[in-house]
């Protein structure tokens, strides 16, 4: 993919997320009367809501490092071994920073 057409990718992705992270940060619903399981069931939400929007974050900062490396040059090379990063694995997340291989050792590693 050529970095063109990654940086517009990237942005689109950028602009989506933020919007979304923006909904998860809402403010919270009025308090109203409610029973024990409402409150249960709320709490539940906002932990789903809290999950989603680290996982939104994390996405984010992801993004943001491709369009650096967009910047510096360095995109489409993996940042652990400099090799190319795949066309598809491109296609597929343009803000992929590591090859297969690489990203293969690093999630063993978690």
């Amino acid at each position: 993919m050529d970095v063109t057409t990654a940086r517009e990718r990237l942005e689109e992705m950028l602009a989506d997320l933020d919007r979304s992270i923006g909904v998860l940060r809402g403010e919270p619903v009025g308090v109203r009367d409610r029973s024990a399981a409402d409150a249960g069931s709320d709490l539940t939400d906002a932990d789903r809501a809290q999950a989603m929007l680290t996982v939104a974050t994390s996405q984010r900062q992801a993004i943001l490092d491709a369009l650096k490396r967009i910047d510096e040059g360095a995109y489409g090379r993996c940042v652990d071994c400099a090799k190319p990063v795949p066309e598809g694995r491109l296609e597929a997340r343009p803000e992929a920073a590591r090859c297969v291989p690489c990203q293969g050792k690093r999630e063993r590693r978690r």
